[in-house]
């Protein structure tokens, strides 16, 4: 099972879109794909057609023994099953965001709280082929515990000069975190919502390529409108429309991190 976090520290770059277009093309071609959404505002959630104030349970609960110190008497394997729930999409599965996730930070210590997801995902690591895990995009409980279950993190840049601070903060964020890893996070810089009709666009995409070299990826995830109107419909734009060059792009990505990553898909 290989675990792939989408990550940036600033809002709509594309991370969302990125986890549920993977997660299309994956579960297509047969791959069995769980998803979890640690962010409170659960937009992965709602794109699933997912009320997280409806369901039973939700992301939160795998951190509600830690809240209450009681986590001898919790089964964790047990509770990530709980969680789980078996969408719509053949091969997807998802842990739901919450509201109550952006408590965490004020309610955890921080002993052991950065690896629950990491223990959870243990515990499911024979059921699923990939986990995509959709981040906030602020440092806190829940980016520390994806970026420590994350065997990759993918880093959308929107190419356009405001997303770049948000880059540099995930820089800072990785040093900020290495000292807690045994080894250095990998990670690869996705250029987004790239329009090669634009001055500003074209010289962002540059600008990002000579500021970080062989951490970006070759290719760039263009501006396609039909990433809108697949999330208003609540469905992966792989579903819907596989040849649009949105999902051709991703379709390369996914191709490029197999042969980075070495496994089998």
């Amino acid at each position: 099972m290989v675990v792939w976090t989408v990550a940036n520290q600033k809002g709509g770059v594309g991370k969302t879109t990125t986890v549920i277009t993977m997660a299309g093309i994956l579960a297509a071609a047969g791959r069995r794909v769980l998803v979890l959404d640690t962010d409170p505002h659960a937009s992965l959630t709602s794109c699933f057609g997912y009320d997280s104030d409806e369901l039973d349970h939700t992301l939160f609960d795998l951190f509600v023994p830690s809240i209450f110190k009681s986590g001898d008497n919790v089964n964790i394997d047990d509770m990530a099953r709980q969680v789980l729930i078996a969408t719509e999409y053949k091969n997807i599965s998802l842990m739901a965001g919450s509201i109550a996730l952006a408590t965490l930070d004020k309610s955890l210590s921080d002993d052991g709280s950065g690896l629950i997801i990491t223990k959870a995902l243990k515990s499911l690591e024979n059921e699923f082929d990939v986990v995509l895990i959709d981040c906030p995009p602020v440092l806190g409980v829940m980016m520390v515990n994806a970026l420590a279950a994350s065997s990759m993190v993918l880093i959308p840049t929107q190419t356009e000069f405001l997303a770049l601070k948000g880059l540099e903060r995930m820089m800072k964020t990785f040093e900020i975190l290495r000292g807690t890893k045994a080894k250095a996070m990998k990670y690869l810089i996705v250029p987004t919502m790239y329009d090669k009709r634009t001055r500003a666009s074209n010289i962002s995409l540059d600008s990002i390529r000579k500021d970080y070299g062989e951490k970006v990826w070759q290719g760039v995830i263009p501006i396609d409108t039909r990433f809108r109107d697949a999330s208003e419909r609540h469905i992966p734009l792989s579903l819907i429309s596989p040849k649009s060059r949105g999902v051709l792009a991703y379709k390369k990505l996914i191709t490029d991190l197999v042969i980075m990553e070495g496994c089998r898909l």
